[in-house]
């Protein structure tokens, strides 16, 4: 179905562009060096002109997905992972969702998820929430808001945040239920560094300053999906774990210009290995069962619903199992090799050596990659 209805202007600011407005941005993107920059990457030999008519083709946000993003996607896949795959069973893929994940890569988590629901004939992809921490840069901002992105302001003053809160979530009913769109929204503001994936029940309290009813009834009409994403390898495991000596050695520390634009380039480039995605049920009968919760409790209830459903389907891989046994003995040696413990070993002192650090304390570096790997596996355990 495409989406031919106008979007009330109150969400004007925060919504991606409607298929009417794509012929002015696809010219104001090819008139941006940043965006010819990376065109002329991505495309070597190919014309501005040959790419900029292809854009034109495309009338619709869909349409520019399939026509460039699912092919980059594809490529990526072939040179960075050993394949990517999806178990959709549980969900009935005719119907709009909003799937809530585990964050562990700031570009691939939605883009993939896009691609793996073409894959098995969804009729739609997934609007996305992204932070405008992302978007500093006005080309990256409209090429996001093309590839069916809305965006979720940060660092506003309280009264102004709660506002934005509102608008946001009125926005995210509205794209579920009028336009007909999937939603794909990071169960926290931020990737957890230490691959302990919990929600944040402040994310599901935005998502219910939306809608009409209790607080059960307003969740429930997002029909929200945990989606477990497990990656073999995370190729910014390094980044993560020079940035958490970093806080350690002084809470203060700030993260520098770019460092995000570096962690999205290496996220997207570096090998992963293996790629799952595994969709939970919906969890609207879950929600109006303990509806009657106070609700001081419900958002901390739900949030733990779903982070068990999300550790309950990460597909753990040798290296998970391998980290947890070199961090607290050796338990799980059944699920590996030697060959592939030496494997993860060879791989773990490579990232350390990625480190550029003035004072490197090893040992805790070493520690932090290992726990990165050894989570899912400790928090999958807990659940069963």
């Amino acid at each position: 179905m495409i989406h031919t209805m106008h979007t009330p202007e109150q969400f004007d600011a925060i919504r991606p562009f409607e298929p009417s407005e794509l012929p002015v941005v696809y010219d104001r993107l090819l008139a941006d060096k940043g965006f010819q920059q990376v065109v002329a990457a991505l495309y070597p030999g190919i014309p501005l002109e040959h790419i900029g008519a292809k854009m034109h083709q495309c009338t619709t946000n869909l349409e520019f997905q399939k026509a460039f993003c699912y092919s980059f996607l594809e490529q990526l896949l072939a040179k960075a992972s050993l394949g990517c795959d999806i178990d959709i069973s549980a969900i009935d893929i005719s119907a709009r969702h909003t799937f809530v994940s585990n964050h562990r890569d700031i570009v691939l988590d939605s883009a993939l998820l896009d691609k793996l629901l073409v894959d098995v004939g969804s009729e739609t992809t997934c609007e996305i929430a992204i932070g405008d921490n992302l978007l500093s840069l006005p080309w990256v901002r409209d090429l996001v808001r093309v590839n069916k992105s809305f965006i979720v302001e940060r660092g506003l003053p309280p009264r102004q945040m709660l506002l934005a809160s509102r608008r946001l979530a009125e926005y995210m009913h509205y794209a579920i239920s009028e336009k007909h769109e999937n939603i794909w929204i990071a169960q926290r503001e931020g990737r957890a560094k230490d691959s302990d994936d919990r929600t944040q029940p402040a994310i599901l309290k935005m998502m219910a300053m939306g809608g009409e009813g209790t607080p059960a009834e307003r969740l429930a009409q997002l029909h929200i999906v945990p989606l477990a994403i497990s990656y073999e390898y995370d190729p910014c495991d390094y980044l993560k774990a020079r940035e958490l000596q970093q806080r350690r050695d002084n809470p203060q520390f700030q993260k520098a210009k770019g460092e995000d634009v570096n962690s999205m380039r290496t996220g997207i480039m570096g090998f992963k290995g293996h790629i799952h995605y595994d969709c939970a049920p919906c969890i609207d009968s879950y929600l109006l069962s303990v509806a009657d919760t106070p609700k001081s409790e419900f958002f901390d209830l739900v949030a733990a619903h779903i982070d068990r459903e999300i550790h309950r389907r990460y597909r753990l891989f040798p290296n998970n199992l391998v980290a947890l046994d070199l961090l607290e003995g050796d338990s799980h040696a059944n699920g590996y090799s030697a060959k592939e413990k030496a494997t993860f070993e060879r791989y773990i002192e490579g990232q350390l050596a990625k480190i550029d650090l003035e004072h490197p304390d090893t040992d805790f570096l070493r520690r932090s990659l290992l726990t990165m790997y050894a989570n899912p596996a400790l928090n999958h355990f807990k659940v069963l």
